[in-house]
């Protein structure tokens, strides 16, 4: 079952979340986040997920294919994922797919469409959540569309017998749970980080398979009815003030600052 299975990665192209906080703006009136300058990535812990897949493989054998829907996604950084382990990549994409105007359900739905085009397939990873929504709603919205069974917040995937054996994140540890094969994993940040593509695997990854399919060909209608929505977006308030501790000695300085620290309910 195991020896030449089929991974799917779905890997979102998301701004840079090491980007300076002063490079996003919040738009309350359309109730997002405009990132200002920030060079895409692709979700961390996507990366975290293709790491995972390429492990898989390199134990029992297959193939991966990364798969990432949006609008006007960089190859550069498509290239350099693919280089990390993948064997070929397809794209979702055309001017309709805006990343901020898609929503979970619009994602998921897209995602499981193209998904029914790469059958068969073994398993499906994903992030635990994207870094630029933290919603974590869509790896779990595709296996509901595909009727998957789901395993989430992953810290090790591995293949046995047909079936996948993960190792899933507690707040006091970790358990173990197994189901068959094919499935889909939300894999967390305990996988650890995807190994940096040589110079020659990215030349290489130039030459292997992507396919670009537009979202009209995937035969979903849109718009669909949303599954959440966000009622309000506001930046977070920020309050200063300061007060000026007078006093004729240092000792009667720290008296008179340990009172108001009190006042204050910080001591």
């Amino acid at each position: 079952m195991e020896k030449g299975m089929h991974i799917v990665v779905l890997a979102k192209m998301v701004p840079d979340p090491e980007g300076p906080p002063s490079s996003f703006e919040v738009n309350s009136a359309e109730r997002r986040v405009v990132p200002r300058g920030i060079p895409p990535v692709i979700n961390p812990f996507d990366e975290n997920a293709l790491e995972a897949a390429i492990r898989i493989k390199e134990q029992v054998g297959g193939t991966i294919t990364l798969l990432s829907l949006g609008k006007n996604l960089s190859r550069a950084v498509i290239l350099k994922a693919v280089a990390a382990g993948a064997d070929a990549s397809v794209l979702v994409e055309d001017d309709s797919l805006d990343q901020a105007l898609l929503d979970s359900r619009t994602t998921a739905t897209l995602l499981a469409a193209a998904l029914r085009g790469l059958e068969p397939f073994d398993l499906v990873l994903c992030g635990r959540q994207a870094s630029d929504t933290n919603a974590g709603v869509v790896g779990l919205g595709v296996a509901v569309l595909l009727g998957l069974p789901a395993v989430t917040l992953a810290q090790k995937v591995e293949v046995a017998d047909g079936r996948v054996v993960v190792e899933r994140v507690l707040s006091d540890g970790y358990e173990v749970v197994e189901c068959a094969l094919p499935a889909l994993v939300t894999v967390s940040g305990e996988v650890g980080d995807l190994r940096y593509p040589s110079l020659q695997a990215i030349r290489a990854a130039k030459e292997l398979p992507q396919r670009v399919v537009k979202a009209q060909e995937l035969g979903v209608e849109l718009p669909l009815p949303p599954w959440t929505e966000t009622a309000s977006l506001q930046p977070p308030s920020r309050e200063r003030r300061c007060r000026l501790v007078e006093a004729d000695s240092p000792a009667e300085a720290g008296e008179k600052l340990a009172l108001l620290l009190r006042e204050e309910k910080v001591l």
